[in-house]
């Protein structure tokens, strides 16, 4: 499913979407659902916890699946220092995915976005990479001791800049901050843990 008249619509000149054909993706495409959801997160962030395991987790069974709302995620790390190599972490493994011919759905990035979630409390600074590895190694079949490496080498730092940069030109100075859209047009923005309520009725899902 794509905009209301059943073709894909254009993406709007908005400072969260500068950068976006780089980041992980819950397809459909951009432009290819009528609903779009840009939402830039922090792996330690409490807040982007409750969304990501309550609204964000609804609106990706009920409607990511339906061909109804595309959902990219975008790294703002400003909460806790751990979230900071963790989204170095985040982004190698995506860049691991691509470099392997997958697609910007892939699961080890998205499988380690929510073991961070689920596992917040246990990460530090001190253990990040650590836990990392051994996630990857043991839930996915990327390469972890090399995706840690670049981690901890920030060699894909320029991609995490693309997103702080985009972050501070669309004012988004808070995690989880959220840029909802629904066929070409910019709708509204949700900053903090809300209901799914507050997304579907912005999103007319």
């Amino acid at each position: 499913m794509s905009g209301g008249d059943g073709e894909p619509w254009a993406l709007p000149g908005h400072p969260a979407l500068a950068g976006l054909d780089g980041q992980p993706v819950i397809s459909p495409e951009p432009g290819e659902a009528p609903a779009l959801v840009v939402g830039f997160e922090d792996p330690s962030c409490i807040s982007c916890q409750r969304s990501e395991q309550g609204p964000l987790q609804k609106l990706q069974s009920d409607h990511v699946a339906a061909g109804e709302l595309t959902f990219v995620y975008r790294g703002l790390p400003i909460t806790y220092p751990w979230g900071r190599p963790a989204t170095q972490a985040l982004e190698s493994t995506d860049a691991a995915v691509r470099e392997a011919g997958a697609g910007r759905d892939a699961p080890a990035f998205w499988g380690l976005k929510d073991h961070y979630y689920a596992e917040r409390e246990a990460f530090s600074v001190d253990n990040v990479h650590e836990r990392t590895e051994a996630y990857l190694a043991s839930e996915t079949d990327r390469d972890a001791a090399a995706v840690v490496e670049a981690a901890r080498e920030k060699r894909h730092d320029d991609q995490v800049s693309v997103d702080t940069d985009a972050a501070e030109r669309a004012d988004a100075v808070a995690t989880p901050t959220f840029f909802l859209f629904r066929e070409g047009e910019f709708r509204t923005t949700i900053t903090g843990a809300q209901s799914y309520d507050v997304f579907a009725s912005a999103l007319e899902l």
